[in-house]
């Protein structure tokens, strides 16, 4: 069974002295991870600015609150979560009967990381073969990179990958898998002008056939105002189901981190049509909108498997709800 993407280290990993190659295995995930966590905050400065500004005065006072309150709603954490995040906020600066605004800062940090967590969730490949996976999202979103990305991620963890080019309306998407593909030296089912339910089902067939532990299904990207599209995508679902009974076994959804609340709306609408497993969060370095996970939290927790701040291989990463919390607020 496999696990992605990078394992911390642990505390037992790291005091195994009596072997050194694991020692340093080690090492190099932390060394990685710190790594990311750098590119993480930094990719989150836009949002998290207008955020830590607000304690940068000297006192604690309804002035703060009321500025935490816009800072927040411009970040698109939305209505819901942020009076939770306030509500959450006072109670805990009453209990540790804080007095310096920076203290204030840190107790945000644990609210708002105590708001995410539900969304902590990792992808584990291996209690079905193959473990079928659908992947959606709008044009734009990063949906064919965001898999490109994840089926290196994976064969680099030492698993066998198919992937399917059902995304057959747009010529561009199945060429841009077929390179993906290609870095990979993974196999590739694919049909120009072919139909995106008939693509999927020889792809779940031929996976089954090869004996390989994930297909990844690059459905065509819409609207979800475009409800035939969304029928389609609902079909392919249904074909998927016969080719096997079991599957699929995950469900992601991409979005765009620049979207905000529409990235939001885009989150209800898919689940309420596909009953999503994941999110993958894409293009957070670009956007001051990051707090629209906090709104997804809320009010529609669906678990963030991997989050995005560049277009690097290494630049998407599993999502961790107070790496995330503390980098925003750093």
């Amino acid at each position: 069974m496999f696990s992605f993407f990078k394992k911390k280290p642990t505390a037992t990993a790291l005091s195994a002295q009596a072997q050194p190659a694991a020692t340093v295995e080690v090492v190099q995930v932390a060394l990685e991870r710190r790594n990311w966590l750098a590119k993480l905050k930094t990719g989150l400065r836009k949002t998290g600015s207008g955020i830590t500004g607000v304690f940068t005065g000297t006192r604690i006072d309804d002035v703060l609150y009321e500025d935490l309150e816009s800072a927040l709603l411009m970040a698109d954490t939305g209505v819901k979560a942020t009076q939770y995040l306030l509500d959450d906020l006072k109670q805990r600066v009453k209990d540790s009967k804080a007095t310096d605004p920076a203290a204030v800062k840190d107790l945000l940090v644990e609210s708002l990381t105590s708001l995410l967590a539900p969304l902590e969730k990792t992808l584990v490949i291996g209690q079905h073969k193959p473990c079928v996976i659908m992947v959606a999202g709008v044009n734009g979103a990063g949906k064919t990179t965001s898999i490109g990305k994840l089926t290196q991620h994976l064969t680099n963890n030492g698993a066998s990958v198919l992937l399917a080019a059902a995304d057959t309306f747009r010529a561009a998407a199945r060429e841009q898998l077929s390179v993906w593909a290609q870095r990979a030296s993974v196999e590739i089912i694919s049909q120009q002008g072919g139909d995106p339910a008939a693509v999927t089902f020889d792809a779940v067939s031929a996976g089954k056939a090869r004996a390989k532990d994930v297909v990844l299904v690059d459905t065509a990207g819409r609207l979800p105002t475009q409800l035939h599209l969304m029928e389609e995508l609902k079909k392919i679902k249904r074909v998927v189901q016969k080719a096997d009974a079991t599957a699929p076994h995950e469900v992601l959804l991409v979005i765009d981190g620049n979207t905000g609340q529409n990235a939001l709306t885009q989150v209800k609408t898919f689940d309420d049509a596909l009953q999503l497993s994941g999110l993958i969060v894409t293009k957070l370095d670009g956007t001051a909108k990051g707090g629209v996970l906090a709104a997804i939290a809320r009010e529609r927790p669906v678990p963030v498997y991997f989050i995005g701040v560049g277009e690097k291989l290494e630049d998407l990463e599993t999502f961790n709800a107070r790496e995330f919390a503390q980098a925003l607020l750093s």
